[in-house]
Parts: structure tokens; sequence; C-alpha cells
């Protein structure tokens, strides 16, 4: 009878544990509801460092943590700055994954040689790991003096994570690459190919991709002198075949960078932002199919100044776990 009483109590205390394990996984999958959005804001030494801030609607971002980094630039990269934060939510929708671009200005715009991997089950507390291009490949890159805008995209096909970004070596113009991270995210499992080919053979940085009606759609920045802007590429396939669409995406005539597309939740719209950086301000851009852009700055409100970040959405349990750590925002609804 004893042993009975055992199991039985056994029984319910893991019924228990189940059934809360359950809840909370519910409660975390719910409906995204808010917005996240990872950025820097300039070149100074205290600036290089990344920030969040969160938005209800995608258009009104309010600062965490009082616009202040969220992780210490020097306890994860080999420079002392961190630049260009890009996030995306894992395949599982409980992981989630950072890359940024390990880099201080002061140095120089051809003086980083390496990224930084972060991962995070909390968007709170992240791992990381610096990866060093000419380092982790002699063979083939070891002449590389600027590793830029890494950001991550998963496979369905190869059922990895692919980081792709541009470099450049001591000859040629800059290149957007790509290679599968390892299954802890700690590194790169193979050696990074060229992704995207220029017609020209133009100088392309700060890709960003994203997956529409069965197509993959390049964003990216041209840098070439007298075709400077934010151009898209699009092809049936993540890795290859790339082909350019006509014109620039971007709708402004002044210098603009570090594009980033995200869907807005319950609706067919998509935003387009990107950096105007010589005039200290980010532009919104609203479409339907990717192709025509209509500017919405008189929707865009944000009490900080942004540089190259991304976003993406978010539910409410996440917003209440962030708020609790870095503190309310201005707006009252949060």
């Amino acid at each position: 009878m004893k042993n009975i009483e055992k199991i039985y109590r056994l029984f319910i205390a893991c019924f228990f544990v189940i059934l809360v394990s359950c809840n909370e996984n519910l409660e975390t999958q719910s409906e995204f509801k808010n917005y996240l959005f990872a950025y820097f804001v300039g070149n100074g030494p205290e600036e290089e460092s990344i920030r969040f801030a969160l938005s209800r609607d995608g258009f009104n971002y309010y600062a965490l943590n009082n616009n202040e980094p969220i992780i210490d630039s020097g306890d994860i990269s080999s420079t002392g700055g961190v630049r260009d934060p890009h996030i995306l939510r894992g395949h599982d929708g409980k992981t989630f994954f950072m890359v940024v671009t390990d880099m201080v200005s002061a140095n120089g715009w051809s003086s980083n040689r390496a990224m930084v991997l972060m991962k995070s089950t909390d968007l709170i507390h992240w791992t990381s790991t610096v990866v060093n291009i000419p380092r982790t490949f002699p063979n083939k890159f070891v002449d590389i003096v600027r590793v830029w805008a890494p950001q991550t995209i998963y496979d369905n096909k190869a059922k990895k994570y692919m980081i792709y970004w541009s470099m450049l070596g001591e000859s040629g113009p800059d290149k957007i690459y790509y290679a599968y991270a390892n299954a802890d995210f700690t590194g790169l499992e193979t050696t990074p190919e060229q992704l995207y080919f220029s017609p020209t053979n133009s100088a392309c940085i700060d890709g960003d991709i994203i997956y529409k009606d069965g197509k993959y759609h390049l964003f990216f920045k041209n840098e070439d002198e007298g075709k400077k802007g934010i151009m898209q590429a699009v092809s049936n396939s993540l890795t290859e075949g790339y082909e350019e669409v006509d014109g620039f995406m971007d709708q402004t005539d002044e210098a603009v960078e570090g594009s980033s597309i995200f869907k807005l939740i319950g609706s067919d719209d998509y935003i387009l932002m990107y950096d105007v950086y010589n005039q200290g301000k980010y532009q919104f851009t609203k479409t339907k199919d990717l192709i025509n852009f209509k500017i919405v700055d008189e929707s865009v409100s944000m009490d900080f100044h942004p540089r190259h970040g991304t976003v993406i959405p978010i539910t409410e349990f996440e917003t209440k776990r962030l708020i609790e750590k870095w503190g309310k925002t201005l707006d009252s609804k949060f």
C-alpha cells in the first residue's frame, strides 16, 4: 500500500510540473503583440553598443534602459565596440539569435575582422562568441580587412542557421558572403562562400533577406559611385541565383545604409526602414509587394536616434519581461 501511495504522489508531482511547464510555454508562445528594436546609436566609444526599444504598433518606439546599452560591448567583443545588431527569433520560437559587427569606428573603416555570435532564451541573458574570419579561415580569407553587418536566417532546406555578411579583402569591392553556424551557434562550420554576385561588380554591403511568396528577397546597399542606395535582388533559392531588381528601394536622395525589412503584425504590409546616416535620422517606408514603397515618416516617432538596427515581433509576456529587467518606457501604455 505504501508503494502505491508513493507512486501516486510521484505521478501527481510529475503531472503538476508538466502542467506548469505547458502553461508557461503557452504564455510565451501566445500571439505577437509588440515589437522589439535592436540598434546602436553612433560612432563614439559609448555609442557602439546594443540598445533595445519597444513599440506597440511598429511605428512609435521607446527606448529601454534609458537608451543605455543592454550589454557591455567590452564583455562580448574583441575591439571594445559592436555595431549593426541583427536579432532573430529562432525556428523553435523560443530561442533568440543576435549577430553584430565587432568594430570600433575610431580605428578606421577597414580595421575590423570579426563578428560576434550571440544566443538567448529570454532576451535578457546572452552567451557570445567572437568569430575572427582571417584566423578561422587563414587559407582563404587571411587578407580580409573588414567584416560588416552580419545577419542570420534559418535555412529550412539545410535545417541550419545561415549567417551572411559583407567582407572586403585588400583588393576588390565589398562582397556579400554566407556560411552556416554550428549547432551551438558559437562558430561557423562551413567556409564562407559568396552569396550575391553584382552584375556590375559593385561594392555591396548591409544585406537583409526576407522570404515572401516562395522567393527570397535580398535588400542591400550598393556602394559604387553614381549608383549608391538600397537595391534588391531576388532568388528562388536562399544561397544562390539572386538577380538584381531594377531601381532603388529607398525613397530619398540622401545617403542611406543599414536597411531592414519586417512585416507588421496582423497585416499584409511590410516596413522597409533604413539609416539616413548623414541626417541623423531613420526613414520608414511601407509596402505590400516589396517593390513599391511609400514614405510613412509622419507616422513614426522615437525618443532616441538609432543607427543600423533590426525589428522583430514579440509577445506580451516577452514585453513584460524586458520591462521588468530594463525599466518602463516613456509610453504609459507599457
